[in-house]
């Protein structure tokens, strides 16, 4: 079964194939679907930001279609970066205009703003919505949240986006390999919900 990922993340993309390639599934990004496509993020919520790029890409193509919408919600910072965590770094300077700013901008500038923040209270989440449409044009959510906290200083080379100082029992995800980060991570959790959605409701 092909499904097209609505995204140009290609940490994300990498991600979506790891993980769901193995039972069956062929997914490929939308330049490979022939969509040179730059949606706008304006929801309100991951939900919404999912839909939005899940749906522009299906009416598109006919196609399934897979979107994602994630981010670190930090807890002393009520739930920021949130939805803007691609772009938090332009978002703080009121650039949001330039589109999303470099990963490091954007994780160097979080730890600059929680540098008095104590440990215990860096407490932090990574948040991850999928929306599935499938080939009927029906819309299907599904989310996944990991629990962790944030660190001092970035650690590690693995990963994309503020991998390198989410902290999760002891190691950052910037130091996992990508099945270790697949096992537990938010946007793992959502794939498989999505994968056992489809081997119960879909014939491929």
């Amino acid at each position: 079964m092909k499904i097209i990922a609505a995204t140009q993340n290609q940490g994300k993309l990498r991600e979506f194939q790891r993980i769901l390639n193995p039972y069956g599934f062929t997914v490929i990004s939308q330049q490979e679907a022939g969509i040179d496509l730059d949606i706008e993020e304006t929801g309100q919520t991951f939900e919404e930001n999912a839909c939005l790029k899940a749906r522009a890409i299906y009416d598109r193509t006919g196609l399934p279609t897979l979107a994602d919408d994630s981010g670190l919600a930090v807890d002393v910072l009520n739930g920021a970066p949130g939805i803007y965590s691609a772009r938090y770094a332009n978002f703080c300077t009121g650039s949001l205009t330039e589109g999303n700013a470099d990963d490091t901008a954007n994780y160097m500038l979080l730890l600059e703003q929680m540098k008095e923040v104590p440990e215990a209270e860096r407490t932090a989440r990574f948040v991850c919505t999928l929306c599935y449409i499938s080939a009927d044009g029906e819309a299907h959510l599904f989310r996944g949240e990991c629990e962790g906290k944030i660190g001092f200083h970035p650690s590690g080379s693995e990963g994309f986006g503020y991998d390198p100082i989410f902290y999760w029992q002891g190691r950052s995800f910037g130091e996992l390999s990508g099945e270790e980060k697949d096992r537990i991570s938010h946007r793992g959790q959502a794939l498989r919900m999505l994968e056992e959605y489809i081997q119960k409701h879909e014939h491929r």
